[in-house]
């Protein structure tokens, strides 16, 4: 259920596995997206499963309508159900508020800065991280106080850039946004690695305590992948302050 925890000196990071829920096939079994067709409340259960499993209250849990942007909403509290933000992050002050990113492929990208009592969430695709999602949630939390020096940084599973094929057009088109995103297949063929490029974003903005999954979604039985599966769930990486 829970993959993967790390607790720092009052910052929480979590990401999910797909096991623990109780959707159904295709979604088995954690599937936290909302909107990939699987029951509402399948979906319900298996949020309030994973947020039981963090000693969270699921209604004190903050969810994104994410749309592979870069903009950033600040939150204090849940959105009402019609008031949810098509964002790719969000960032907030308030301790013991969870804030939550749905990924299947694309790289969930949490962190705090305790001292300064911030923390942020965001998704980060290939799309996304074109845009600049990450150095925008940077900037969000510097402009709420928080030091670059003092952010720890936590990416979650994603594919890797050994699998993420893509056209040799759109490496270059990546590459020029983000050189560290170039990359190649394991049969030789153009890929992009958009972990690589978000880990070298947050070098550029300082942020050097940082620490990658290592796991690849599209080689990974335990872990839902859109471009393996397509009709499938959603992972979910969360981080809250104590």
């Amino acid at each position: 259920m829970i993959g993967q925890r790390y607790d720092t000196s009052g910052a929480h990071f979590a990401f999910t596995d797909r096991w623990g829920g109780v959707s159904a096939v295709p979604y088995d079994r954690l599937n936290l997206g909302g909107a990939v067709g699987d029951d509402p409340a399948a979906v319900l259960a298996n949020r309030a499963l994973a947020a039981g499993a963090l000693g969270l209250d699921p209604a004190a849990v903050v969810w994104m309508n994410q749309v592979h942007g870069a903009d950033v909403a600040e939150v204090e509290g849940p959105w009402a159900s019609d008031g949810i933000p098509s964002v790719d992050a969000i960032v907030t002050t308030r301790r013991g508020l969870a804030l939550a990113v749905l990924t299947a492929d694309c790289v969930p990208v949490l962190l705090a800065d305790p001292v300064a009592g911030v923390a942020a969430a965001a998704h980060a695709g290939r799309p996304g991280m074109v845009a600049g999602v990450v150095p925008a949630t940077v900037r969000a939390m510097v402009a709420r106080g928080a030091d670059p020096a003092r952010i720890t940084a936590r990416t979650g599973p994603a594919v890797c850039g050994r699998c993420y094929e893509v056209p040799a057009a759109m490496r270059a088109e990546v590459a020029a946004a983000e050189p560290d995103a170039y990359a190649e297949t394991s049969w030789g063929t153009p890929a992009v690695d958009v972990t690589a490029g978000v880990l070298a974003q947050l070098a550029r903005l300082g942020v050097t305590d940082v620490s990658a999954a290592g796991v690849c979604t599209l080689e990974s039985a335990d872990h839902y992948s859109y471009r393996r599966d397509r009709t499938t769930g959603r992972l979910a990486g969360y981080v809250w302050l104590s």
